[in-house]
């Protein structure tokens, strides 16, 4: 693209019109400005836009942000970006011109731009920096000098910012020898002008605030500070740096000032207040990581800055504005509390006024947190209920009573004792006004509690469990208002979730019709808690892992907890309530299903599937209702397979729905319900069915990846339902073309093993044996062009299926019909090394019954010319059945292919419920090692004296001193 007037003209006219408000006007621009995106020189000719002072300020904003996205689309080699459209990558040599104006421009221009303009440089500065873009930092440091010397700030704060950003990476990034030598250039050239800018700010800010000088000057120094500290964070991040070793003093006399020392002219105002509480929140980062890293340099400076931070907590309101400071600065002492360096808690007094004036404080309730609770509640059980929120004042303060209790666990447990105690006599003398206290001492305890190493139990030393649960849970629990303190209640069911398994069986169990009452609270939160809690309760295992709560505990109650379970879809905000949702889910899974239960429960969640599939939002909870209805149809149809014929009535009409209108997101989910109502069918399927066979026939059909699983799925069912009819109507071949188009790739070659493996199971031999050769030839192809031990072992388990129900006559010649001998060549290249790797209970016996199948009947294996081959595939036998499969299987996992995984999307989940059962096509051969010595006395019988010399001279010693056992007990000599 040529730069001219007329270029420029165009270029500002497409980015007014990307503006507007019509969106005529705005699609056309945008295709214009797509159009000429591809052609050479686009992004050097709209960054030159950018630098048109004469241009109106929203279009150069305008083409900052689509210069920036395209660098960001474009910069890199396809082969290198990792998502993201496949386009046409920025030439070097108008790169070489964007590097050479990107950073001059950045620093000119205004705020808005600047901002989009340093984004880009970072775009670039992330793929060419340092190696391909050497002069960046010269230039960078160059440009910090000059500005520097006129102290401007404005200059001076974009060169950090952009420094900032490009440094971020030693943060994030593996240590490596390529990282450390960036790393070792970057400090080289920029650790030494980083300290030199950071201690004239240092000055300036002293001078600004002892002359009273401007605000507005003192809000551009601090912001320059909090970025050094930033840059120094992240060149830190690594390890110690010399540069930085040497120059602690300095850094370190200035970092204490800022947490020390107050600035009433900034603080007075809120925006001025969250620069200075920046600054220092980006000090304590620093010194937390000197603490972790660099704790022996660090220790000479460890009590000031402890007492530092402990003085500045004091001091810190509970606005939200100030959590982020409030939390790096407790981190910090958290740190503290679990190194060597934990005796400055020791002190008399100490614990009671850490936990009396920075835990107590930072745990009770804000009116952030009850806006929270009303206004958001999905985000609410997301910080309380799932412990993301690990970088919250309430959480972070338990996490330092934590580490305290890492050395001084009896005395913390002591003192918070204590305080729960005061918190809940405090709540008795004015339960309305102290309602806060109660919530406070509940949070402590559930907060607190520990897990046990491998186990879903929790245990606290501060108080007895089913004390507490009966005298401060117990009375919220059986309120007769569900919508009083809601946020008392909400902490009393957390309490009763997580202590679940501590409470026993006959005192939790009688709170069970509270819970339900709770499931028509008016708070979401308090109802998805009731919800939450009902289902881990009904997961409760004791020893032996026999449930604690079965069908026959929730029978009575059934009728009113479905109906209240639906019915808490009718709250505001709970239309899609995934706990709510995954407690159906759970219910029925327990759950005696009667008729009665189960029509209006199909009934209702086929009305939720119907409304949801007109916009699919909410992953987890569609997961959960497509969990429900498979396990409603399973459990409901295998106690009353009358009940088949009315749920496909309420369920197929949505399926289709699904189909019809392409829903992406739930194809995958309804092809494995349809499975599952195929198999509990009775042949011959409806025609609604058989429509949906010729459908998945369509090679459109599995054009999305993330289906493949789900279709093999359906066609396994059909397949085992309607083998007759499949094969009458001339539809195997358009069958084994789906398998053909799968076994080749190796992203999808389990699955073109799993419709095979099906074909060879549900039809009769006679129906499939003009077809084998072509099978053999495919799977033949494949390993030749293709080999990975995945396909190995599908290769060898599939083989096994055949022989064992075709025969080892029928194996031996369709392959041998292909290529003459290949069956001796596929058994001492592929059969004999690979079937040791086998694992899976049926796939064992499988393969080892027809290994020993193979050399004890079939000709070609019992002839003296094969009697290597004999030998060497039994010491594999004795291998696979005698040892653990620990000591068998050292496979690596192998490297995918990338090149087969372009576009796949991980949208396929697997319907627990609706998972198909794996039958062992062997039920007659209970122990295939006994199997293995009565066939091997058997021929033995026949040619006496032939085996035991072929025994010795071909099976490792181990294998045959375990035959030799086999045979033993058994009793089945090998003569």
């Amino acid at each position: 693209m040529e730069w001219n007037q007329e270029t420029l003209q165009h270029l500002s006219q497409c980015f007014l019109h990307t503006l507007s408000p019509s969106p005529e006007p705005r699609r056309a621009a945008e295709r214009s400005l797509a159009e000429m995106a591809d052609r050479p020189n686009y992004g050097l000719a709209v960054l030159r836009l950018v630098a048109e002072q004469t241009i109106d300020e929203q279009i150069r904003h305008a083409a900052a942000v689509n210069f920036k996205n395209h660098l960001r689309f474009r910069w890199a080699p396809a082969s290198d970006r990792n998502s993201g459209p496949t386009l046409a990558p920025i030439l070097d040599a108008e790169k070489d011109q964007i590097k050479s104006l990107i950073v001059g421009l950045m620093l000119t221009s205004t705020p808005r731009i600047q901002s989009q303009l340093s984004e880009a440089l970072v775009v670039v500065g992330n793929h060419d920096f340092p190696k391909h873009w050497p002069t960046l930092l010269p230039e960078l440091i160059a440009n910090l000098k000059d500005a520097a010397q006129s102290n401007n700030y404005v200059s001076i704060n974009g060169i950090l910012g952009t420094a900032n950003s490009i440094f971020k990476k030693f943060r994030y990034q593996f240590k490596t020898n390529d990282l450390l030598l960036d790393l070792k250039y970057c400090l080289d050239n920029f650790a030494a002008p980083l300290l030199e800018i950071f201690l004239k700010t240092a000055a300036l800010i002293d001078s600004t605030v002892s002359s009273g000088g401007p605000v507005a000057t003192l809000k551009l120094l601090f912001e320059s500070q909090r970025l050094c500290c930033r840059i120094f964070y992240s060149l830190n991040f690594q390890e110690l740096p010399e540069f930085f070793e040497d120059h602690m003093r300095e850094w370190m006399t200035e970092f204490k000032k800022y947490l020390t020392t107050n600035y009433p002219a900034l603080e007075s105002t809120s925006d001025g207040l969250g620069l200075v509480d920046g600054l220092r929140a980006a000090v304590c980062e620093n010194i937390s990581l000197y603490m972790k890293m660099n704790e022996e340099e660090f220790q000479g400076y460890l009590n000031d800055f402890a007492l530092a931070v402990w003085t500045l907590l004091g001091n810190v309101s509970q606005s939200s504005s100030r959590d982020s400071l409030a939390v790096t600065a407790i981190k910090f002492l958290t740190n503290v509390s679990t190194s060597v360096h934990h005796t400055l808690f020791a002190g008399e007094g100490v614990i009671p006024q850490i936990c009396q004036n920075i835990v107590i404080p930072n745990v009770r309730l804000r009116d952030e947190d009850e806006e929270l609770f009303e206004m958001n509640y999905v985000e609410f059980i997301r910080r309380d209920m799932e412990g993301s929120d690990v970088d919250t004042r309430r959480r972070i303060a338990c996490e330092l009573l934590k580490g305290i209790a890492t050395h001084y666990r009896q005395h913390v447990m002591e003192t918070v004792s204590v305080q729960i105690q005061n918190l809940l006599t405090s709540f008795a003398a004015n339960p309305v006004a102290n309602w806060k206290d109660k919530d406070c001492a509940i949070y402590l305890v559930v907060s607190l509690a520990t897990k046990k190493a491998g186990s879903t139990s929790i245990s606290t030393d501060l108080v007895d469990v089913q004390s507490f649960f009966t005298s401060v849970i117990v009375p919220e629990l059986q309120s007769p208002d569900v919508n009083a303190f809601p946020m008392l209640k909400a902490g009393a069911l957390k309490f009763f979730t997580m202590f679940r398994i501590q409470i026993p069986k006959i005192h939790a169990f009688q709170f069970f019709p509270d819970l339900v009452r709770f499931l028509g609270a008016e708070s979401n939160v308090v109802h998805s808690y009731a919800a939450s809690c009902i289902e881990k309760l009904l997961q409760v295992k004791d020893e032996g892992g026999k449930s604690r709560y079965n069908s026959a505990d929730i029978t009575p109650y059934l009728s009113v907890l479905m109906t209240s379970l639906f019915n808490a879809f009718k709250f505001p905000e709970s239309e899609e309530n995934q706990y709510i949702m995954k407690c159906i889910m759970r219910v029925l899974g327990v759950a005696e299903i009667s008729n009665e239960v189960a029509a209006p429960c199909i009934s209702g969640l086929t009305s939720i599937l119907n409304e949801v599939c007109k916009n699919p939002k909410s992953p987890i909870f569609n997961h959960y209702l497509f969990e429900s209805v498979a396990v409603l149809v399973r459990r409901a149809c295998q106690r009353d397979p009358s009940l088949i014929s009315a749920f496909e009535a309420s369920i197929l009409p949505s399926l289709q729905i699904i189909l019809q209108n392409d829903v992406t997101e739930f194809l995958p989910y309804a092809f494995q319900l349809l499975a599952q109502l195929i198999e509990l069918n009775r042949p011959p399927l409806s025609s609604n069915y058989m429509q949906i066979f010729n459908l998945l026939l369509s090679p459109d059909s599995w054009k999305r990846s993330s289906n493949v699983p789900a279709l093999v799925r359906l066609l396994q069912a059909f397949l085992q339902k309607v083998p007759r009819e499949i094969a009458q109507e001339g539809k195997l071949r358009e069958v084994l073309g789906i398998f053909n188009m799968l076994v080749l790739s190796p992203s999808t070659d389990e699955q073109g093993f799993y419709v095979l493996n099906t074909i060879v199971e549900s039809l009769e031999y006679g129906v499939i044996a003009q077809f084998v050769p072509h099978i053999w030839g495919v799977l033949f192809t494949r390993l030749q062009n293709k080999r990975t031990v995945k396909f190995v072992k599908s290769l060898l388990i599939f083989m096994s299926l055949f022989l064992v129900k075709h025969g080892p006559e029928n194996l031996v010649n369709t392959m041998n019909a292909v290529q003459s001998g290949i069956i001796l060549v596929i058994l001492e290249q592929i059969w004999i090394p690979n079937l040791k790797l086998i694992t899976g209970a049926i796939e064992w016996k499988l393969t080892a019954v027809a290994s020993t199948r193979l050399i004890c009947e079939s000709p070609v294996l019992l002839d003296a010319a094969a009697v290597r081959h004999w030998g060497k595939m039994l010491d594999s036998i004795v291998t696979l059945l005698s040892r653990p499969e620990e000591e068998r299987v050292e496979e690596e996992p192998e490297m995918p292919d990338i090149t087969e995984n372009m576009g796949y999307t991980t949208a396929f989940v697997n319907l627990y419920n609706a998972g198909k059962k794996e039958e062992d096509p062997l039920k007659d051969i209970k122990d295939p090692k006994e199997f293995l010595v009565a066939s091997l006395a058997r021929i033995s019988a026949v040619s006496p004296g032939r085996y035991p010399q072929i025994i010795s001279e071909n099976l490792e010693p181990a294998n045959q001193s375990a035959l030799l056992q086999l045979c033993s007990a058994f009793n089945c000599p090998i003569v």
